[in-house]
């Protein structure tokens, strides 16, 4: 049995400004982000972590830098927690990409949306959960806790996955940043134990 805890990562100034990061380089946690990240070391560090995963992105990198102090654990590079490959989205304003007419396919009909030279959301999904598997096969122990921060989307496709929601309505879910999203997988069996758990979302940054 593994328990998967699923981290997005903290507040940025892409959140702040309502853009699309997607796998832009240089996007650091703000001083919000900070707080969040060390409160969520503080609410994870019963859990007895075997590992900490992280996304290669700075923003998620920094995220589970507490994380992975507080268990005694080292941050584990995993390209296959990147974020979606948005194309010649990233970095646009999701005001501006509201008005396209791709918006509406995203939202209402994803399986069939497909990002201007990125990548599909079956492609990102089954990404993301030949990941997740390769993680868990790491960890063959009778109960394994391990960590995994990554990005909204791709939390979002993982937990569709794992309870069986249809792929087109995985816009359902809201994952916000540096929320916790627990699973517990088995074999052949997952359940969803915590969603969009934001008590770390409200912490002050002046402390």
């Amino acid at each position: 049995m593994t328990l998967m805890y699923l981290i997005r990562h903290g507040h940025n100034q892409y959140v702040e400004k309502g853009k699309l990061a997607g796998r832009s380089p240089g996007v650091h946690l703000d001083a919000r982000g900070q707080a969040q990240a060390e409160k969520l070391a503080e609410l994870l560090s019963g859990a007895k972590l075997k590992a900490v995963y992280a996304s290669p992105l700075e923003r998620t990198m920094e995220t589970a830098a507490p994380i992975a102090e507080a268990a005694g654990r080292e941050v584990i590079e995993v390209d296959d927690l990147l974020e979606m490959d948005y194309g010649s989205w990233q970095g646009r304003s999701l005001k501006a990409l509201r008005r396209r007419k791709l918006w509406s396919t995203v939202q209402r009909a994803p399986s069939l949306a497909r990002f201007p030279g990125g990548e599909s959301f079956p492609e990102a999904q089954a990404r993301i959960i030949a990941g997740l598997e390769r993680l868990q096969r790491k960890h063959p122990q009778k109960t394994a806790a391990i960590a995994c921060v990554f990005h909204s989307d791709p939390i979002k496709l993982a937990i569709a996955h794992y309870i069986g929601l249809p792929l087109d309505l995985f816009q359902r879910l809201v994952v916000e940043p540096a929320s916790i999203n627990l699973l517990v997988v088995t074999s052949g069996q997952a359940r969803l134990l915590r969603l969009n758990d934001t008590r770390a979302t409200c912490v002050d940054p002046s402390g």
